[in-house]
């Protein structure tokens, strides 16, 4: 099965007669499969309809009506013309391993988890699992509730196009917290060896700075106290009384 077309050569030929319109058109293309077989394509169609193709797993022309298959047959005694056609399938082999290679790559999404507040439904938050600039497009997300995978509450976006020949996906949970317990987002990709989790942190950001600012000030606060009272101890020792005449 092709997977992609790494070459695509677009002609069109339009022929009018009195009456009607006629549509006539080539495709030249290089395709490439997942076993990285490499075929030539040359097809010609009359009115949406194929009526004659070269292709280089055969090795020859081929026509699909009674006046192309004349054409098919002359073309194949043409020594020059299956020459020139062996020449353009060794231009496909020679370009198309640069291009698997490309689109064999994989890119390693990044993933981001964070919480919303709802007004009009029946939970008082949405989870949002956003997943980016990731390759190949097919991936899944999952939410796990203590493991466990949940379906209800859930919504998708499509696979979104970045326009860099990465993607995006959105997954959002409506949620109600309980005590306890624990919500994951679980992604698999082809980029990973095996599916990553990553756990809903209640907590905003915002509160933990605030809180790693405070016991950082009450430590330091601390450290100032502790130093006076060693230096006002070592200062009273160190005094000596003179009685008053």
């Amino acid at each position: 099965m092709h997977i992609h077309s790494f070459c695509s050569l677009l002609s069109v030929f339009l022929l009018f007669s009195m009456a009607d319109a006629f549509f006539i058109y080539g495709l030249i293309r290089c395709q490439f499969t997942s076993t990285q077989d490499v075929v030539y394509l040359e097809q010609i169609y009359f009115n949406k309809k194929l009526i004659g193709q070269y292709n280089s797993s055969l090795g020859k022309f081929v026509g699909y009506k009674k006046y192309t298959k004349k054409v098919a047959d002359n073309l194949n005694k043409n020594p020059s013309m299956l020459k020139q056609e062996r020449k353009n399938e060794e231009k496909c082999r020679i370009h198309v391993p640069l291009a698997y290679y490309v689109f064999s790559k994989t890119v390693e999404p990044y993933v981001r988890l964070r919480s919303a507040e709802l007004i009009s439904s029946r939970h008082p938050i949405v989870l949002i699992c956003s997943v980016y600039n990731f390759y190949p497009k097919n991936i899944r997300v999952t939410w796990l509730r203590n493991g466990e995978p949940r379906t209800s509450d859930v919504t998708f976006t499509d696979e979104l196009a970045n326009g860099n020949w990465l993607y995006q996906i959105h997954s959002h949970l409506e949620y109600t917290p309980r005590l306890g317990e624990k919500i994951t987002c679980m992604v698999e990709h082809a980029s990973f060896k095996d599916p990553k989790h990553y756990d809903w942190d209640p907590m905003p950001e915002s509160d933990r700075v605030k809180i790693a600012v405070g016991t950082a000030g009450l430590l330091l606060g601390s450290v100032v106290l502790l130093a006076g009272v060693i230096y006002y101890k070592r200062n009273r020792t160190g005094r000596v009384l003179v009685p008053v005449r």
